[in-house]
């Protein structure tokens, strides 16, 4: 976590306002909703993560075990159960 000094970047009579608060403690102040990404958007870890899954509901549909699915993909038959079964397309 990074952290900036309140005086570099606020004016003076906020940091006033601020300090009937808080004195000489770490503020945390979190980002708006609308700025946060959600979970693998920026590593492309969620791209990747649909397409196995994806990958795993085709094979499914053509007849592969779950049995199978698991061994390949090295997941538990829960997990696999969980991919086929779910209703995302």
């Amino acid at each position: 976590m990074k952290y900036t000094n309140a005086s570099k970047v606020l004016p003076e009579e906020l940091i006033i306002e601020i300090q009937k608060y808080v004195q000489g403690e770490t503020l945390y102040i979190p980002k708006q909703q609308t700025e946060y990404k959600h979970w693998g958007s920026l590593s492309g870890g969620r791209r990747m993560l649909d397409q196995r899954n994806n990958a795993i509901r085709m094979a499914f549909m053509n007849n592969k075990s779950i049995e199978q699915l698991a061994a390949d993909y090295f997941l538990s038959t829960d997990t696999i159960k969980r991919i086929v079964y779910s209703h995302k397309k």
